[in-house]
């Protein structure tokens, strides 16, 4: 018999409505059998098994040996606990807490006070990143990538990689995105760690507190002289050797020209005898052969 793919699909939701109810009810009474599942699910026990064997292997449920006190006789009950990936599918108030206890404390002490719970709270992270970095000894990007194994496992997922300009770090998840949206001070001292880790000052591009895909830090590279950059002016180094020809400039005087030095006046003519005239210089009123000839 072939089955279309709307059945497939049909059945697939009917799945996840099923371990979404198990779930639930494992959250709402606390550990349970497969049996005492199946009796409130309305279904057989091997579908339950089915669903619970599912859940496991995506560590959603795990599967305990009951306690000396609720054994009786005969063979021990095997009972299901939802595990903390499992809790974490349900919804959190953890975001509305943190807002709430800081919009109080700006109310209170206004932003620099927020600014010091976010130190406080980030200071353990830093301090854990940091025992990472240390053990890169090189440049700024490859610190990068120390501290992106380092945030990946506080559960940031981020990544690092040299780019043309340096080196850029990625944050694709953000823990406390809701509330750095409307207290941006966790996301700058949040970058200052970032640049204290890598060694160099860094820059926020982008977050996700934002509206962007991606938290992104840019991390400068060391500067690179091109073609065309700037050099120093001759004249800020008078210390150095002045080739023949060379022009010394100076800030007065007219024309910003610093005549040549010459002697002391009153000992020219006796260190410099005075050359006679040059009779190679010295013109001559020319004379026509008229004038020296008598009328």
């Amino acid at each position: 018999m072939e089955t279309s793919a709307g059945q497939v699909g049909a059945v697939r939701a009917d799945d996840v409505r099923t371990r979404d109810r198990v779930t639930a009810l494992l959250l709402e009474h606390g550990p349970q059998t497969a049996s005492e599942l199946a009796g409130r699910l309305g279904i057989s026990p091997a579908a339950v098994r089915r669903h619970l064997d599912a859940l496991a292997a995506r560590g959603r449920v795990e599967e305990r040996a009951a306690s000396a006190a609720q054994r009786g006789r005969g063979r021990p009950a095997r009972r299901f606990h939802l595990t903390d990936a499992g809790r974490s599918g349900f919804a959190h108030a953890y975001d509305d807490l943190a807002l709430t206890a800081l919009r109080y404390v700006a109310a209170s002490g206004g932003p620099d006070a927020v600014r010091a719970v976010a130190e406080a709270q980030l200071s353990g992270l830093e301090q854990r990143a940091s025992d990472a970095v240390a053990r890169t000894s090189g440049a700024p990007v490859d610190r990068a990538r120390a501290l992106a194994e380092a945030l990946t496992a506080e559960g940031y997922a981020a990544s690092a990689s040299a780019i043309a300009s340096g080196g850029q770090l990625c944050q694709h998840h953000c823990p406390v995105a809701h509330v750095a949206a409307e207290f941006p001070q966790l996301c700058e001292v949040e970058t200052a760690v970032i640049g204290r880790l890598v060694g160099t000052h860094v820059q926020r591009l982008a977050t996700i507190a934002h509206g962007d895909g991606v938290c992104t830090t840019h991390i400068p590279g060391p500067p690179r002289r091109g073609p065309g950059q700037w050099r120093p002016r001759p004249e800020a180094h008078p210390e150095r050797a002045r080739g023949e020809g060379d022009e010394v400039l100076s800030h007065t005087g007219a024309g910003n020209r610093t005549p040549p030095a010459g002697p002391v006046p009153g000992e020219r003519a006796a260190r410099v005898p005075r050359p006679a005239p040059s009779t190679s210089t010295t013109r001559s009123t020319p004379t026509s052969d008229r004038e020296r000839t008598p009328a």
